[in-house]
């Protein structure tokens, strides 16, 4: 009897848990449906990645010393390094050096413990492709440079999510110039200098004032 009553105890006890847990889970769940929806005109518009964004590898040939502690640090030894050793100058010579990004985890091990800083991570995000062999890239696709939001001229860089105007739910048939309430960083540049202009003026003359 009393084994019985001690089955139902645990049996309630964890009852209780789960039901707790999936509370605190539904919480969630229910917080992010008050929220407005986030949109982003992709292509046309692009967040800003973070300062510390892990994204395509940027190789420099040049610098490389063909040590391979990117291959040793790597998790799954993924950089290829080609290399011969030449009598003469007794230095290895770097041949050929390659990432496969479709099995890169961009952990950035390589890049933190390289020893001429030849490798960095940069923003580019953007590395889909019909065939994977297409993102298997050499040193030369590797040295190009980086591509960068706030450079590209056809798309408006946003340093925050946008949102729909308030109250709107469905991003789709708003009425024309219905303004959204994030702001592009042009708009919020604009601004500041129009304030600036206006302090001006006040400045000088707080200045012939406090002369005379």
């Amino acid at each position: 009897m009393l084994n019985f009553l001690k089955q139902v105890g645990d049996y309630a006890k964890e009852t209780a848990q789960a039901a707790k847990f999936i509370g605190q889970g539904l919480s969630v769940t229910f917080d992010h449906m008050k929220r407005r929806p986030v949109t982003v005109q992709y292509p046309y518009e692009k967040v800003i990645p973070s300062e510390r964004y892990r994204g395509r590898i940027h190789f420099e040939f040049d610098k490389c010393i063909a040590c391979e502690v990117c291959v040793r640090v790597c998790p799954i030894n993924l950089p290829v390094v080609d290399w011969e050793f030449n009598r003469e100058t007794k230095k290895k010579t770097l041949n050929h050096y390659s990432i496969d990004f479709g099995v890169c985890i961009f952990c950035g091990n390589c890049v933190e413990y390289c020893p001429t800083n030849c490798l960095s991570m940069t923003e580019e995000y953007e590395l889909a492709s019909y065939d994977r062999h297409n993102l298997n890239y050499d040193n030369v696709a590797l040295g190009r440079l980086p591509y960068k939001v706030t450079e590209d001229p056809m798309v408006a860089p946003m340093r925050e999510f946008a949102y729909l105007p308030k109250g709107a739910m469905d991003p789709h048939d708003l009425p024309k110039g219905t303004q959204r309430a994030g702001r592009l960083p042009k708009d919020i540049l604009a601004e500041i200098e129009a304030e600036e202009a206006k302090k001006t003026p006040a400045n000088a003359a707080a200045e012939e004032k406090s002369s005379s």
